[in-house]
């Protein structure tokens, strides 16, 4: 016995995919104000595990004056950026051939993360295993960028994920960055 009609289960998320809120064919094509909601909603768990995360700064006025006032709050916020001085970086920079080079990008962030000063509740690390995916966590949602090949990460599709069910997108994904952060190296800001 069927109790959703093919033509309601073709129109309506029932499975795991129901943690899909949105897929973007760019993460350029995502408003930045959902970016903005995204940070300004979350109160608990910020993470930002992008390589670069150099694109935040730019498009995200005072986010470290917002970010401080979060941790300050009791939010606990996490950078995990890849070593701009590894030869993973390097051969990245190789392949994407631009001006604005990946340790460039890396050293902006690590600036932007100086110019916040001391505060508890901020936290950042080197990693060079999410290279090829990055995941920005704000409490039960994220958006999670798979990168394509050559292409730079905002040139590749993106996802917009909330947790609904234990182990379902949401969860593999917070399972990645948590494995990506144990086995990460502080870095002293």
């Amino acid at each position: 016995m069927t109790l959703w009609p093919k033509s309601v289960r073709s129109h309506v998320k029932t499975g795991h995919d129901r943690e899909i809120i949105a897929a973007y064919p760019f993460r350029s094509a995502a408003p930045t104000s959902l970016w903005a909601s995204l940070i300004d909603g979350a109160s608990q768990n910020l993470a930002f595990a992008g390589y670069t995360n150099y694109f935040l700064w730019q498009q995200h006025p005072r986010l470290g004056a917002r970010l401080k006032a979060k941790a300050d709050a009791g939010a606990r916020i996490r950078f995990l950026v890849g070593d701009p001085e590894s030869d993973v970086t390097r051969k990245r920079e190789e392949v994407e051939g631009v001006p604005l080079t990946v340790s460039t990008r890396i050293k902006i962030t690590l600036d932007a993360l100086e110019k916040m000063g001391e505060c508890r509740g901020v936290e950042a690390r080197f990693s060079d295993q999410h290279i090829a995916l990055s995941v920005f966590q704000f409490d039960d949602q994220m958006l999670v960028t798979p990168h394509i090949a050559s292409l730079l990460g905002d040139e590749s599709p993106m996802l917009h994920l909330r947790r609904l069910e234990d182990d379902g997108l949401y969860d593999r994904f917070a399972g990645h960055v948590t494995a990506l952060w144990e086995s990460s190296r502080p870095i002293e800001l």
